[in-house]
């Protein structure tokens, strides 16, 4: 198995996974998804809202505000000392003071913790008329999007199989493929088609080539092929900023190993065949 990147920061990565099956492609994807920790808010204790939103509307915008999250100085509330009530080391407290006519955002959150910050500080909450206010306190807990889309640590974590595009001997070059795949990805040079550099990763293997070769009359059999790779996959993983799609990438791997060997520890034991 081999991970190869494209491109990689922070915030995105789009890397080529070989050797890999579907079962495991598609366990790493809902992995980063959904089993990699991060802080949300979770309670909201309102003292003043005169604003024109619910309190309830409210605290769902506050939920979804994306915090920057450092996963070595937090723990769940279900593995903390405090047994859930509530401490530095599981929650983080924010405030907030505002008073119109003003609009109130992202930024106005004020945490007990400094490096527990909105990763956006201008995400907008209320707008706030002359004479209106809006004063409360947030608490913000670790959990993953298996429990609520809101601790999710990525906007966007999807893949596809690799793309193989073969372009046989009977291609006359009459360009009609080229002309209608969607991505520019092909492209006719001296007296054949060919695939243009570096662009075989966008092709969506749609086959729109494939008929087209078909409707120019070349035979029963179109010149140009398009398949997948059956254990090649391209991914795109992007961030909301919590966390780095690095530490999205390596905590979701580390998830999938425990449980592979706690699945081979259970097993052992019931076979009898246990490692020692």
């Amino acid at each position: 198995m081999q991970i190869e990147f494209a491109s990689l920061d922070d915030s995105l990565a789009r890397f080529t996974l070989s050797g890999a099956s579907p079962a495991f492609a598609n366990a790493f994807r809902r992995a980063m998804i959904s089993e990699v920790p991060t802080l949300a808010i979770e309670d909201v204790r309102i003292y003043n809202n005169t604003s024109a939103l619910f309190d309830e509307m409210l605290a769902h915008r506050l939920g979804l505000i994306p915090i920057k999250t450092d996963l070595s100085s937090y723990s769940t509330q279900a593995k903390c000392t405090c047994g859930g009530a509530g401490c530095p080391g599981c929650t983080v407290t924010f405030t907030l003071s505002a008073e119109g006519p003003r609009m109130v955002s992202s930024n106005d959150l004020i945490p007990a913790d400094p490096k527990a910050v909105p990763v956006f500080d201008n995400v907008p909450i209320v707008k706030l008329t002359k004479g209106q206010t809006l004063v409360l306190e947030a608490k913000a807990v670790l959990n993953t999007g298996k429990e609520h889309a809101k601790w999710q640590p990525t906007q966007v974590c999807g893949y596809k199989n690799h793309p193989v595009v073969s372009i046989s001997e009977a291609c006359d070059a009459c360009g009609m493929c080229v002309e209608e795949c969607p991505r520019k990805v092909l492209a006719v040079r001296g007296k054949k088609v060919e695939v243009v550099n570096g662009k075989l990763p966008d092709c969506s293997m749609c086959k729109l080539c494939e008929k087209a070769c078909m409707a120019s009359g070349i035979g029963d059999e179109p010149a140009i092929r398009v398949n997948a790779e059956a254990d090649r996959y391209i991914f795109v993983v992007e961030g909301d900023g919590s966390l780095p799609v690095k530490e999205i990438m390596n905590r979701a791997l580390l998830y999938i190993k425990e449980n592979s060997d706690e699945l081979e520890h259970q097993l052992g034991e019931i076979s009898g065949d246990e490692k020692k």
